[in-house]
Parts: C-alpha cells; sequence; structure tokens
C-alpha cells in the first residue's frame, strides 16, 4: 500500500509546484524555474514509483515443450492464442501477466476444437514460471516450475530439471570428476547452485554409477545470468535423449 501512497504523493507535490511555477512565471523567473525544476523531480519520482509496482505487480509465464511424441501445439490463455507453433524442445518467449488465475488450453497447431491439455494455473506477483509440456500426449500434463533468475553480480547460476519421462534417477557430474546435483528423479528440479562463470565438460550419468548417460562438453555459463539445463527425449526411442540449457 506504500508504493501507491508514494506514486499519489508525489504526483500531489508534482501539481503543487507546477501551480507555484505557474504563479511566479511572470513576477519572478527565478522562483519560477525553481519550482518547475521542483514540479520535474516530483513527477520523475511518480513514474519512476509506477514503473517498479508495475514490474512489481506482473508475474511471467513462458512455456517448454517437452512431450516426446506431441505435434507443434498452439496455446491459448484465457480463450486467446497467445503462444502459436511451439515445436518439441523450444521454450516460448516469457509471456507477463497480471496476478490471479489463468485457464491454459493447449491445441495441436492448426486445429482449435480438440484440445489436447487443459489447465488452470496461478500467477502470483512479481514471480517467473516455467510451464513444462511434459508426457506423451496421451497423458500430457503441465507442470509449473518457478524460476529464480536474479544472480550476485558477475557470479551466474544453475539447476537441473529432469524431464525424460523413460529415464531413471540421474547424477549430473563434472566430466571424469565429482557429482554435482545427484539423485534426480523424473519431473524433479533441484536447488540454483551459485558458480563462477565458466566453460566446463559435464556428463548425465546413471544415479550412483559411471555409467554415463549424455555427455554434455563444453556448457557455456556466462556472468550475470541463471540458467536451467533441462534433460528431455528418450533413453530408448527416438526422440533420443538431449539436454537444453535455458537462459532463466
Amino acid at each position: 500500500m506504500s508504493g501507491n501512497r508514494n506514486h499519489s504523493d508525489y504526483l500531489q507535490r508534482a501539481a503543487m509546484y507546477d501551480l507555484l511555477a505557474h504563479n511566479y512565471k511572470y513576477s519572478n523567473p527565478n522562483l519560477h524555474m525553481q519550482y518547475y525544476l521542483k514540479h520535474l523531480k516530483y513527477m520523475n519520482k511518480a513514474m519512476t514509483e509506477r514503473n517498479i509496482q508495475q514490474s512489481q505487480t506482473e508475474g511471467r509465464v513462458r512455456f517448454l515443450h517437452t512431450s516426446p511424441d506431441a505435434p507443434e501445439v498452439d496455446i491459448y490463455i484465457n480463450g486467446q492464442m497467445k503462444v502459436k507453433r511451439l515445436p518439441f524442445r523450444v521454450a516460448s518467449n516469457y509471456l507477463p501477466l497480471k496476478p490471479g488465475k489463468y485457464h491454459i488450453d493447449i491445441y495441436p497447431t492448426g486445429n482449435s476444437v480438440d484440445s489436447i491439455l487443459n489447465k488452470k494455473i496461478t500467477v502470483e506477483p512479481d514471480k517467473s514460471y516455467t510451464l513444462a509440456i511434459i508426457d506423451p500426449v496421451k497423458k500430457m500434463r503441465l507442470l509449473p516450475y518457478l524460476n529464480q533468475p536474479q544472480v550476485p553480480m558477475n557470479e551466474s547460476k544453475i539447476r537441473f530439471l529432469h524431464l525424460s519421462p523413460d529415464t531413471g534417477a540421474l547424477d549430473i557430474a563434472v566430466k571424469d570428476r565429482d557429482v554435482v546435483f545427484p539423485n534426480i528423479s523424473y519431473k524433479q528440479t533441484t536447488d540454483y547452485l551459485g558458480i563462477m562463470p565458466m566453460t566446463v565438460d559435464l556428463e548425465v550419468r546413471e544415479a550412483g554409477t559411471k555409467n554415463i548417460v549424455l555427455p554434455m562438453p563444453k556448457a557455456q555459463f556466462r556472468p550475470n545470468e541463471t540458467y536451467t539445463i533441462v534433460l528431455i527425449g528418450l533413453s530408448n526411442e527416438e526422440p533420443k535423449l538431449q539436454a537444453m540449457i535455458l537462459k532463466d
């Protein structure tokens, strides 16, 4: 509530100084300029306050298509198409949404009659979500994962998300070295880990073993960025296992 009061408070002050500036426009040019500059100062403060309020109140969502046998999809939010032709292994751009409840409908691209998924979601203020489309078409689900894109200056943050439906628990390790994220099950995401920016050879292993399921050479993590490494695809069929590195 204090944010709203500040915004209107600044506007009132700006209006007062505008009036004073107007009163002295001809009789005292110095006072006129002094009050006019104060008017501008409080108008700027009011605008800044409003922008802060708006950026804090909106949430953001993006959709990630990991359903291995699903076609490209069109995604509707409250009956309006918001994402068109989203293919497997692609994440949409972020969409800003006001806090509240939303109804999501997912259709095969070009068919707005037979939806393959319907779900209600809740967006909280100032929160960022990845909404993952998971599982084969017949059992398709939409799972929300909360992103935490804030990162300390000049550092990176990474986490791992396991979205391969026929793959068992996994470890993520530095090549030939220690496990970074142990024993991650399907649909599970790890906590974020703060790291120094680097390019590093990673590997995905069967949990508790040295068996490499997927090498990830030259994974690049830049300063001031937050990443989710997502494992998608299938162990035993097409599309083959692969890792995506998403910027949060």
